[in-house]
């Protein structure tokens, strides 16, 4: 057998293996496409495939249909949760970010214009990316990839070869070929436990605007870590502001907890429930340590 029999020979026993996983999702206003995350009948999509419709008719790779109802939604990060009535749903593993790589070969599984169970190949092209989203919104930390993506995609899973989800397909840049977007596993990892549990996201702010940094060699091991967060501008009496961080501190740490990324800090912001949260910056050429009380409301 020819290195390319066997790599067409894999992909589909992948694809047999976790289309089982793979739903589509209509409703008067529009379709998409999600994945089963739970057993419990839980799948995971897009918000703005679901936004303004509650409850939806899913569909099942088996054929089998029933009627969906949204659990919980966060337009900040695209994703929303649907409980269904199916309890023999195979779900699909989320994988880490420090499995996500640019080059890796993915597949992004979905229904895209109403054609369903179709599979388009790609690679992870950059990771990181920003996007316009709608309403205002601004999505980061975007998966770029040239797997095929289009209307329909949304909310359906883009795989690597191991069968693992890396992100959820979100959108593509309509007058572009090969361009198209998802949601890291990282991030619809912790978002979708906490819709799980609570329906929404409770986000807390600092109020700054900040960018994702990797180190120089130096710094990194000065620090113990080799990313962080930047911040570029802090609101005026921001939490921030009165807890004394500065524009272009460097935020390595949430409680003790290491802080990579701009994802990073969101996520332990969203689970702490302390009044004041211990921030380990680099300030000026030194670690400090500065105790701020987010808002619970965006300050700016």
């Amino acid at each position: 057998m020819t290195p390319l029999e066997l790599f067409s020979d894999e992909l589909e026993a992948l694809v047999t293996k976790v289309a089982p996983g793979v739903a589509a999702l209509e409703h008067r206003k529009g379709h998409g496409t999600a994945l089963a995350i739970a057993q419990e009948g839980l799948i995971l999509t897009n918000a703005h495939v679901v936004q303004h419709a509650p409850r939806m008719r899913v569909r099942f790779h088996d054929g089998a249909t029933t009627e969906g109802s949204v659990i919980g939604s966060d337009a900040a990060t695209d994703l929303a949760v649907v409980k269904t009535d199916r309890r023999d749903l195979p779900a699909l593993t989320l994988a880490s970010a420090a499995n996500v790589k640019v080059g890796q070969v993915v597949l992004a599984l979905g229904h895209p214009f109403g054609f369903e169970r179709s599979v388009s190949l790609g690679v992870v092209s950059a990771l990181e990316r920003r996007l316009p989203g709608r309403d205002g919104a601004t999505l980061d930390g975007l998966i770029q990839t040239d797997a095929a993506i289009n209307p329909g995609n949304s909310g359906g899973p883009l795989l690597n070869v191991r069968g693992q989800v890396v992100g959820i397909n979100t959108a593509m840049l309509p007058f572009a070929q090969g361009i198209g977007f998802a949601v890291p596993s990282s991030t619809a990892s912790w978002v979708s436990s906490l819709l799980m549990r609570h329906g929404t996201v409770n986000r807390r702010f600092l109020g700054i605007a900040a960018k994702n940094e990797n180190l120089n060699a130096e710094l990194a091991a000065r620090v113990g870590q080799g990313k962080g967060v930047r911040i570029m501008e802090i609101t005026r009496n921001s939490p921030a502001s009165v807890g004394g961080l500065e524009s272009n501190d460097l935020v390595l740490g949430v409680n003790g907890n290491a802080v990579e990324n701009v994802d990073d800090l969101q996520r332990l912001l969203a689970f702490d429930t302390e009044n004041v949260v211990h921030l380990k910056v680099w300030k000026r050429d030194a670690v400090a340590f500065r105790n701020v009380a987010p808002t619970t409301k965006r300050a700016a």
